[in-house]
């Protein structure tokens, strides 16, 4: 049977505080690793843009939509990037990026090619990552981790 850390209080098995401070210590790494990793998706999108804005424009002029939108687009993923790495708005801005997340996938939804059905649904479960950081996200305020 594990033994408890001793740490714990006896009268009803919670955690003291420097238990819990760890424990949060360590959920905010967790959370902002993930932050970290999202945003790269996003720092990508604008690189991709800008250097090779081409298939980007292909993509909005074969759906009929002006393909200056694609520089819209490419601010728009570099704020994203931004408000994930730092957690500036990071509440409204996930649920911003989620929302972008899906209605970008309907460019890629093309189920005789493979590869852009999976990019179809990579975008659903990124938006779905990001609802999940939105509602996990306290309302006006900064979320960053500090190590400490």
């Amino acid at each position: 049977m594990r033994q408890m850390p001793k740490a714990w209080l006896e009268s009803d098995l919670r955690p003291c505080n420097a238990w819990r401070n760890k424990e949060a210590r360590m959920d905010q790494a967790i959370i902002f690793t993930g932050r970290l990793l999202i945003s790269a998706l996003f720092v990508a999108g604008t690189f991709q843009k800008i250097l090779d804005p081409a298939a980007a424009e292909g993509l909005l002029g074969g759906f009929g939509l002006p393909v200056w939108l694609i520089w819209p687009a490419c601010a728009f993923n570099a704020l994203g990037a931004v408000s994930l790495i730092t957690g500036w708005a990071l509440r409204p801005m996930a649920m911003l990026l989620a929302a972008y997340c899906g209605v970008t996938s309907v460019f890629h939804f093309i189920p005789s090619d493979g590869w852009q059905t999976s990019i179809f649904v990579k975008n659903w479960a990124i938006a779905g990552g990001l609802l999940v950081l939105a509602a996990s996200s306290p309302q006006g305020k900064m979320q960053k981790w500090s190590g400490r």
